[in-house]
């Protein structure tokens, strides 16, 4: 289990975490989605061991993360930009993790060669960017982490090996209880593939639960009537989004689902429709809510 426990880091007078509490499950796979420059890489950074917070702890199983070697054996990061050394190949990065990381399986190295279509003698830079991406992809399951962090994880990759990727994380979080927590603007790619999401703005967490309660607990909703009531026979919902065109009116609302309905149908329309939205609609209207611009926000 990794713990964030009141975290906050500066750079310079820029606050890119103010305060930050939350904590992921063990053997569960965390989407971390949010506005540009809301602090995920941060966040990733400050799990890894990367970064030392200002203030606050970042605790994996009982044990602080900074400059504990013990525990940074345990979690292998994925930046948004993979490092390599200078005129490695994905086989000698092999060697190196292979001495660095105690699980570090080279019978799952070779297993995952023969998956991803890349030559593991050829020089990474000569590489694409999706080919250096399943090169730091490759190498981070190979060295078997209990924590697998990926910063944009499916950057570059074409249609299927996103599919390859998205199986084999899959996999080795049921298999293995791995953890992985996945930043990414993709909230698409995240939709099947997340137990639990966590939405970051402005350095901070505007919320964060299971896939399928966050998406359950905002209903998109269309109704009409014969004469529109006036607005405050909605005040006992909490409606954050209210458009009305005519007889029709259209409302994102948060809460109970059966509740909800219940209280809708009370005010007698004509139709009354509801559907789930989407993760990605949750979020822009999560967003909305908090006073961030949508044009903004990626995907």
């Amino acid at each position: 289990m990794i713990e964030i426990r009141s975290v906050t880091k500066m750079f310079d007078k820029f606050e890119a975490l103010k305060d930050l509490t939350c904590v992921i499950q063990k053997g569960s796979v965390y989407g971390l989605v949010g506005s540009n420059g809301a602090g995920k890489s941060t966040l990733l950074r400050l799990i890894s061991g990367v970064y030392k917070p200002d203030s606050g702890e970042v605790i994996a199983d009982g044990r602080i993360t900074y400059e504990n070697p013990d525990i940074k054996g345990k979690i292998f990061f994925v930046s948004d930009t993979p490092f390599f050394f200078h005129q490695a190949t994905v086989f000698s990065m092999s060697n190196f993790y292979c001495g660095i990381y105690p699980n570090y399986s080279k019978t799952r190295f070779n297993e995952l060669s023969q998956v991803f279509p890349i030559d593991i003698k050829q020089r990474i830079g000569t590489m694409s960017k999706g080919m250096q991406r399943q090169a730091a992809l490759m190498l981070g399951l190979a060295c078997c982490p209990e924590y697998l962090l990926l910063d944009e994880a499916f950057d570059g990759l074409d249609p299927v090996i996103r599919q390859v990727v998205k199986r084999m994380i899959s996999s080795t979080v049921s298999n293995n209880k791995t953890t992985a927590i996945i930043a990414s603007h993709n909230l698409r790619e995240l939709e099947d593939l997340c137990d639990s999401v966590g939405l970051l703005h402005k350095g901070g967490i505007i919320f964060e639960g299971e896939l399928d309660a966050v998406k359950m607990g905002v209903l998109k909703i269309q109704m009409a009537f014969e004469n529109v009531p006036d607005m405050s026979v909605f005040d006992s919902l909490r409606v954050m989004k209210f458009e009305q065109k005519g007889s029709l009116v259209s409302m994102s609302i948060k809460g109970d689902p059966e509740e909800t309905m219940e209280k809708l149908r009370m005010l007698n329309p004509i139709f009354l429709e509801a559907l789930p939205l989407t993760l990605e609609e949750v979020f822009i209207q999560e967003l909305e809510v908090a006073g961030y611009d949508i044009n903004k926000f990626l995907q």
